[in-house]
């Protein structure tokens, strides 16, 4: 069964960094996109950031670029996300997806809380 399992997030000031890893297990996961979405409360899942199973292509939603950078690792079967310059308003719980397009959603992990205090 292949699943998806998040770590890295926390509790960050404005302007700070986390970086969110993705391990990915039950299957080998690098012919797939990998990315990540978040959900704030009250609001719906969105898309954060997407990369190519080879890593040669990325994405981002506009409110994120130039501070968040995707990554991935496939020997390791791991996605990460590094962010900087951290926002209140990136506060959200983020999750882990795989699947075949660069909008993933075909795998989902549990998610990982991110808080940012002002």
């Amino acid at each position: 069964q292949a699943q998806l399992a998040e770590s890295g997030g926390g509790l960050v000031q404005a302007g700070g960094s986390l970086r969110l890893s993705c391990a990915a297990s039950g299957r080998t996961f690098s012919r797939l996109s990998m990315g990540w979405f978040r959900q704030a409360p009250g609001k719906d899942r969105e898309f954060v950031a997407s990369i190519s199973w080879r890593g040669g292509s990325t994405n981002y939603v506009d409110s994120v670029k130039g501070r968040f950078t995707i990554s991935r690792d496939n020997a390791k079967n791991t996605v990460y996300l590094q962010m900087d310059c951290l926002k209140p308003e990136d506060t959200a719980v983020y999750y882990c997806a795989a699947g075949s397009s660069m909008v993933p959603r075909d795998y989902w992990g549990q998610g990982t809380q991110v808080t940012v205090s002002s």
